[in-house]
């Protein structure tokens, strides 16, 4: 445990009554000019927060305290309750949960709900046990939602590293006290057909009481999906879905991501609250995936003004990012309210809702932006994984990435980027030629995915139209959800020069060009996560977006990592070949 850590309430009782009472002094107090209630969604004036053992005892107005004892903070600004994140995937940001907690408490984010589906897809239990470890130490409240659906589709359709099934996932719930829901149940397809492992893996969910959170697309699937258990998603696209959604009692995690990847469905999304007048008391806001540059500028705060923007109240979008999912998870009693008894999660904002100051547990841990003293003790006592987590890229050595050319008129199935993160399906007539002009006369460029996980080194090609790289390859070992490795040129040479950068370095992504290496990110555990500090991961993962954008690429490289995600629509490429999502059934390249 960290230097930040907060007893729990039951251990504390008596030391906060003997506070709130006044019979003994705070140990530390917060004053400012404002508060912001998210019980009664008011901005309260003139408040103090009393703090002790890490918890709040009392709120009370500004200048009550006026004995000795106890740190006094005058504060300028407003102060609200830390940011509550219902799902994220720390995986996604690159950084384990120690460094990923570094940039999360300067955007005022303390409690998060995570998904560790990534790891365990590449080194089944004992990757979400790790996880846990990493979560345990962080300087942050890191719950788990128990992934679900690892592998994502069955093992004629993809190969993973990690099985998960029902007897696993009941395993978690009964040995981890942070496992308090069943993460997102991404094959909808399977639950509405009702399949015996789905719904096995629900049953083991809901027969402890636990909430099952959701992943869904298409209007068509939302009662059925509903029906077999699932409370939550965030992956409502438009606000006509989030009508349908609310109306079936699921609880709404509304997305915001950068304008320039494809997570921002909040603007339409939000329209439900903001134009047809559903109520934000069962909507929440989330990140979903975050890359490590993105994290610092577009965290869950930014989130939060993307719904004021939109024309959400202020103190009805912070609660929506703070008391609401803490209500959705049953720990409002914990977080997500500045009240008795609750953790000292505190964040001082500006007039602009910018968070200038974090306190977690009551110890301050960001001032200004800059991270203090406590937190840099915490973050360099972060959780350090297994030397088995750094040993999970197995390959043949030397695979085939493109496929032979049509030496006669074929028609190719082939995968075309759509706004969002749907790959649309499209039939084209190819050949007789060579790939030089074909490539260069359709738009195309090579795409292959590679079985990483030393269980058959299996290779499936596939061919990418409108991905705009004209010279050079990419690559990557974070393959959503199995994380295979997916590579993407227009010459086999560069692609195998990215492909064995990738192998040397543990994992990682990297851009090629003429045989040069021009930016890569290691990840060396699981082949998804730095064992470094956030902002040098953030600045490699800029140093990569810029040598993206420079080679063409029109897909942000988080949208090509989902190329293998067999489980949105239309069209994926796993290792085991071209995947039709709503038929799960697998298709020739050539017809």
């Amino acid at each position: 445990m960290n230097r930040l850590s907060v007893p729990p309430l039951h251990a504390v009782t008596r030391r906060l009554a003997a506070v709130a009472a006044g019979r003994e002094p705070p140990e530390r107090v917060l004053r400012a000019p404002r508060l912001l209630s998210t019980s009664t969604q008011r901005t309260l004036p003139d408040r103090e927060i009393w703090i002790c053992a890490g918890r709040i005892a009392a709120v009370r107005p500004r200048g009550t305290f006026s004995g000795d004892g106890a740190a006094v903070v005058d504060c300028d600004g407003t102060l609200a309750p830390g940011l509550v994140d219902p799902h994220v995937h720390i995986e996604s940001s690159m950084m384990t949960a120690g460094a990923y907690a570094e940039a999360a408490l300067r955007n005022g984010t303390t409690t998060v709900f995570c998904d560790s589906h990534e790891i365990a897809n590449v080194c089944d239990l004992q990757g979400v046990e790790w996880m846990l470890q990493d979560g345990r130490q962080a300087a942050l409240s890191v719950y788990l939602t128990v992934p679900s659906t690892v592998p994502a589709t069955s093992a004629a359709l993809e190969t993973a590293g990690g099985d998960l099934g029902p007897d696993k996932i009941g395993a978690v719930f009964d040995r981890w006290p942070e496992a308090v829901a069943l993460g997102e149940k991404m094959d909808f397809v399977q639950v509405v057909q009702g399949d015996d492992r789905s719904h096995a893996i629900l049953a083991e969910a809901l027969r402890r009481g636990r909430p099952v959170c959701g992943h869904v697309y298409g209007r068509e699937f939302v009662t059925p999906y509903t029906a077999s258990g699932v409370t939550d998603t965030h992956e409502a696209i438009d606000a006509q879905i989030a009508e349908d959604l609310l109306e079936a009692g699921v609880w709404l995690f509304v997305r915001g991501g950068p304008p320039t990847t494809p997570w921002h469905s909040l603007p339409d999304a939000i329209r439900v609250v903001t134009e047809m007048g559903a109520s934000a008391q069962r909507v929440c806001v989330c990140t979903d995936d975050r890359d490590a540059d993105d994290l610092f500028g577009f965290g869950l705060d930014w989130v939060v003004r993307q719904a004021i923007a939109a024309g959400v109240r202020p103190e009805v979008a912070w609660s929506m990012g703070s008391l609401n999912p803490a209500t959705r998870y049953g720990l409002d009693a914990e977080v997500g309210v500045l009240a008795p008894g609750r953790r000292a999660d505190v964040v001082l904002l500006d007039d602009a809702f910018r968070v200038r100051k974090t306190w977690y547990g009551g110890v301050l841990a960001v001032d200004e932006g800059e991270t203090t003293e406590a937190l840099e003790a915490a973050v360099g006592a972060r959780y350090r994984y297994p030397a088995e987590a750094y040993r999970t890229i197995r390959l043949d050595d030397d695979p085939h990435l493109v496929p032979a050319a049509p030496d006669r008129p074929r028609t190719a199935n082939v995968m075309r980027p759509a706004p969002g993160i749907l790959l649309h399906h499209e039939r084209i007539e190819l050949g007789p030629g060579p790939w030089s002009q074909l490539l260069a006369r359709h738009d195309l460029c090579f795409v292959a995915v590679v079985e990483r996980h030393g269980r058959g080194g299996g290779v499936a090609h596939g061919l990418l139209r409108g991905f705009g790289l004209r010279d050079g390859a990419v690559a990557s070992s974070v393959g959503h959800d199995a994380h295979n490795l997916i590579v993407a040129g227009t010459s086999e040479d560069d692609m195998r020069t990215a492909l064995q950068t990738v192998r040397r370095q543990g994992g990682g992504v990297c851009a090629v060009r003429q045989g040069k290496v021009l930016a890569a990110v290691p990840l060396p555990i699981a082949g998804l996560m730095s064992d470094k500090r956030a902002a040098e991961v953030a600045r490699e993962t800029t140093d990569l977006k810029r040598v993206w954008t420079e080679l063409g690429c029109t897909l942000p490289y988080m949208g090509f990592n989902l190329i293998s995600l067999s489980v949105i629509p239309q069209i994926r490429l796993t290792d085991r070949g071209l995947v039709l999502v709503p038929q799960m059934q697998i298709v020739p390249l050539f017809e």
